[in-house]
Formats: C-alpha cells, sequence, structure tokens
C-alpha cells in the first residue's frame, strides 16, 4: 500500500485559477489533483489563495547588509547620480567599511536578512561576499556560515565576488582560489571595473578558468556605469561560446544596455541567446536598467533580483521578492495584466532558471518550497506583497514566529 503524504494542501488556487489539493511526501510534491485523500498528517487549507513555488533571489550583496549605518552616503550619492558615470567611484567610496570587515558582526546581519526572505517566502538565494584584500576572505567566511545554518530552509548559493577588480587589487586572486577551495558554489566577476580593455577580458579568463577547476557556474555584474562604450556582456558572451559552456554564465545589471544603439543591442541579443545566458535586472537600485522588455522579446531570459539592503548603493530592501517585483512594475512600465504574470515569472520561474535550480516548481516530482497566499491571483499579490500566510520549505512548514523573531533582531557592528 503506498505511504499517505506527509501534508496535503487543500484549496490551492493554481495560476491557471483552478482550485486544486496538492500533496506532499518526503519532501516532494507527489500529488496535484481535486479533492485528495486528506489522511495526511497535515492538512493546509489554502482557501482559495494561490499557491505558486517559493520565490527566488538571484542577486543579493549579503555580505553587506545593514552596513549603511557604518559610512556616509557618499557612495549612494554617486552611484544613483542620474547619468551612472560615477559608478566606479561609488564603489571606491563603498569599500572603506570593508577594512572592518569581521565574520564576528557580517553573521547576525546576514542571518537578519536571511530570516527576512524566509518570512517573505523567498528560498533561494545567490549571495554575494567580497573577496580582495581589505575584506579578504571574512565575507565568504559569514556567508558559508550561514548556508549551513539555513539548510533545509532558504538555500544560498554563495558567490565569491572580486567586487574591486583582479588586476586592480592584487591577490585578490589568490583569495579568489582560496574562496572556492573554502566551499563556495558560484564564481562571481566584474570585469569592467579594470583599467582597460585587456584588463576587462583577463578578469574574465580568470573567472572561467577557476570556475572550470571548481565545476562551478559564473555570475557576473556586467557594464554597471553609465558609458555606451561598455562591453563585457559582449566579452562574456562570447567567452560562453568558445568555451563550450552555454547556460551556465548568468550576468548581473547590464545597466550600459539601456544606452546602447539598437542595431547593436540587437547583435548582442543574438549573441545572449547563442549563449543561452540569462540577465538579472535590478530596476530599483540604479537609474539605469537593462531593456528588459526588448530582451524579454527577443527570448532572453530575464529575472529580478533584491541586490542591496540597507547598504552603500541602496537603503532600503528586506528580501521580500513580491515587493522587487512590485516596484519593477512601476520603473519598467510593465503593468498590464501579462506583464505583471511575467513579473511574477522573473521571481519564481524565470529566476530559478537564471540560477540552474533543479526539480524547482509546481509539479510532480518537484521539491516541495511552495508559498500560500492571502490572495488568490498575481496581482493582487503584487498590489499588497505581503508575506505568505504559510511557507513550505523542503516539505516541512517554515516556523514563521522564529524567523520573524529573527528578523526584527537589531544588530550593532
Amino acid at each position: 500500500m503506498s505511504r499517505l503524504p506527509d501534508i496535503v494542501i487543500t484549496n490551492a488556487r493554481m495560476r491557471s485559477r483552478e482550485i486544486v489539493d496538492i500533496a506532499i511526501t518526503d519532501g516532494v510534491i507527489t500529488a496535484i489533483g481535486s479533492r485528495l485523500d486528506p489522511g495526511a498528517q497535515s492538512v493546509i487549507d489554502a482557501k482559495g489563495g494561490l499557491v505558486t513555488p517559493a520565490f527566488v533571489n538571484p542577486h543579493l550583496h549579503l555580505c553587506k547588509v545593514w552596513t549603511l549605518p557604518m559610512m556616509s552616503e557618499a557612495a549612494l550619492e554617486a552611484y544613483q547620480g542620474g547619468d551612472m558615470t560615477e559608478a566606479a567611484k561609488a564603489i571606491e567610496l563603498a569599500a572603506v567599511v570593508k577594512s572592518n570587515y569581521d565574520a564576528s558582526w557580517i553573521i547576525p546581519n546576514a542571518r537578519r536578512a536571511v530570516a527576512l526572505a524566509a518570512l517573505h517566502g523567498n528560498l533561494h538565494i545567490r549571495a554575494f561576499a567580497d573577496v580582495d584584500t581589505k575584506a579578504r576572505l571574512e565575507g565568504v567566511k559569514a556567508l558559508l556560515a550561514i548556508r549551513e545554518e539555513f539548510r533545509g530552509i532558504v538555500e544560498i548559493q554563495v558567490v565569491a565576488f572580486p567586487q574591486d577588480g583582479l588586476l586592480r587589487e592584487p591577490g585578490a586572486d589568490d583569495l579568489m582560489r582560496k574562496a572556492m577551495a573554502l566551499g563556495a558554489d558560484v564564481v562571481g566577476g566584474i570585469p569592467w571595473i579594470e583599467a582597460d580593455e585587456q584588463g576587462m577580458r583577463r578578469h574574465i579568463d580568470f573567472c572561467f578558468d577557476l570556475a572550470a577547476e571548481h565545476g562551478a557556474d559564473i555570475s557576473m555584474l556586467l557594464d554597471d556605469v553609465g558609458d555606451a562604450n561598455m562591453r563585457t556582456l559582449d566579452m562574456m558572451a562570447r567567452a560562453v561560446i568558445a568555451r563550450g559552456v552555454e547556460g551556465r554564465a548568468l550576468a548581473h545589471h547590464c545597466r550600459a544596455m539601456a544606452l546602447y544603439p539598437k542595431n547593436y543591442l540587437r547583435e548582442l541579443m543574438a549573441l545572449l541567446g547563442k549563449a543561452r545566458i540569462s540577465v538579472v535586472s535590478d530596476p530599483h537600485t540604479g537609474p539605469l536598467h537593462a531593456r528588459v522588455e526588448e530582451l524579454l522579446d527577443a527570448d532572453i531570459n530575464v529575472a529580478l533580483g533584491q541586490d542591496d539592503i540597507s547598504d552603500a548603493y541602496y537603503p532600503l530592501g528586506r528580501n521580500n521578492m513580491l515587493e522587487v517585483a512590485f516596484l519593477a512594475s512601476h520603473l519598467l512600465w510593465m503593468t498590464k495584466k501579462s506583464e505583471l504574470e511575467t513579473l511574477y515569472d522573473m521571481i519564481t520561474t524565470r529566476a530559478a532558471a537564471a540560477m540552474n535550480l533543479e526539480r524547482y516548481g509546481l509539479g510532480l516530482g518537484c521539491d516541495a518550497n511552495l508559498v500560500v497566499l492571502d490572495q488568490g491571483d498575481v496581482t493582487e499579490a503584487l498590489r499588497f506583497h505581503t508575506p505568505p500566510r504559510i511557507v513550505i520549505s523542503h516539505g516541512r512548514v517554515v516556523d514563521m514566529n522564529r524567523m520573524r523573531a529573527l528578523a526584527q533582531t537589531t544588530v550593532d557592528a
């Protein structure tokens, strides 16, 4: 006789509007249908609320959360200037906080941010940790500790990220190797920060070599500046194709794309399609952003990210991906019903594809990482962007009271 499920969610509204029951056994979705046998250890009545896969955040600088009070707002002003020509200056100004980096205070800061993620049903995060001679490996060590602490609740991919460059920052290359040896999951990069094109190409080559050595994916912040001549997204795409690692590299920001002429943009999008590169846009953290609608029209996968939480680049944020999509709907003027549905995809299925998550979704055999919302459709979910009523991670109901308590903890560095 087949085993009874651990959880049955009844009266769950799918995005198709269909009302179904969902059975979960051993952390996996094992049945979806009407009037399933409720003989489970636990029965959850969704009461007609929307039930979808959990939210996904493919871009968060988790080692920096809550650090804005440690510095002036000079970096914020430089980064968010109207034309973004001073983005590199902002990075230099923001680096001041890293002289005091220590895992002992980064860990509780990150714990608070990840608890907020769980509270808002955001169960998958690609988290960046700065690696350079100032930050050393303190951010990586802190995020690896948080990854293990929240394993089974929020799944974290730790990115070793040379924020200040590799050629500009002698010794960062060796620290990157050590970060990957410690257990970082993804090789990060930011080639546009280097002084010249040769340096940018060397930066990309190093990151791809290191990723190949560890069988890791790649995440690069590209052309994050108001300069129409920046072409590091193009460079990375060509490197992907040359090395035969299509689908393994993720492009973040790409803000200079807003300034590209249309003819070049078409050529670039064809290249991105060939390389199977997804783009993560964070339109709320800077005045320029990737050409999201054109990318989508060209069948390029696009996701949204939180990017920052109370740091030198953005003063707000709370790991609420519904809130991120709500903001994007205004900033990108994506307000039609079909566009709101796409925005929801950009914080769920599209973001999961960008991170190469396995067994993600709402289907038989998928991992049971789900949110049960009070609202009955995507438009209302985005309108209110409130925490889910119930969050299920790997087939277990997340203790929202515990997450709420952790999220309200104040941290003093």
